[in-house]
């Protein structure tokens, strides 16, 4: 099989562009590479001429792009997503370099859709952005002047994904199901209702509750079937807490 059918299953997500000719260029880096999903989330503008124009040839690209009202519109069907920052962050999940993040996002590639998330040009992604992937990577550059321009970013990695595919482990998709975004930001909701429910935790004062419980789930790589024993178990829990009142309330 060939392997540069995984090019196919890779978001490329640009959050917040406020430049269009770097929605452009963007296009045009990923052409060069073989990649052709670009999803933006909430663009300043677009369609523009300016990204016309800086495409280059990469118009079908532009034309397929898919515009998002927020990233997990964009991470939709995704099994692993990772964000490409430069920031060091507090609690942050698995960090890997451009390399060996391409390797990782290929491997599960031959099971669902992944994505590669860009922040805007000014401040980069969020705590909250960072949070709804679960792998970091960084480019290394000169500690010095490590600002790289986004379609830069983007050619970079998109070259790291070419070059990693005749290194594959394998072709074949994994026999256990990987839980996809959906899955797991169910998950997150639940748990967290839960938390609250059984007075655990405080929503007034949740400190970095959330931000923990991402952070262990995005190490752990959940399946399918894993959170569905997780939310079963969640359930029953909900369960025991809400009979106590009931009985409660009839006295």
């Amino acid at each position: 099989m060939n392997p540069l059918y995984l090019l196919d299953k890779v978001r490329v997500v640009l959050s917040h562009p406020s430049h269009p000719g770097n929605i452009g260029a963007t296009a045009r880096a990923m052409k060069t590479m073989g990649l052709s999903s670009l999803y933006l989330v909430n663009p300043r503008t677009f369609p523009d001429k300016d990204a016309e124009a800086r495409a280059a040839g990469a118009w079908d690209i532009l034309n397929d792009a898919k515009v998002c009202a927020n990233l997990d519109e964009a991470l939709s069907g995704t099994v692993l997503a990772a964000a490409i920052t430069a920031r060091p962050r507090d609690l942050s999940h698995e960090v890997f370099d451009a390399r060996r993040g391409a390797h990782e996002l290929l491997d599960h590639a031959c099971q669902h859709p992944v994505a590669l998330v860009f922040g805007t040009e000014m401040s980069g992604l969020t705590t909250m952005e960072v949070s709804k992937c679960q792998i970091v990577v960084h480019i290394p550059a000169n500690s010095e002047y490590s600002s790289l321009n986004l379609a830069s970013a983007v050619q970079i990695m998109a070259y790291e994904l070419r070059m990693a595919l005749p290194e594959l482990r394998s072709l074949s998709p994994v026999a256990n199901i990987a839980a996809d975004f959906n899955d797991m930001e169910l998950l997150y909701r639940h748990l967290e209702r839960v938390a609250i429910s059984s007075g655990f935790l405080d929503p007034r004062e949740p400190k970095r509750f959330m931000q923990r419980m991402r952070r262990l789930f995005a190490r752990a790589r959940l399946e399918k079937e894993e959170v569905n024993l997780l939310r079963g178990m969640l359930s029953a829990l909900e369960k025991g807490i809400q009979s106590p009142q009931q009985t409660q309330n009839l006295e």
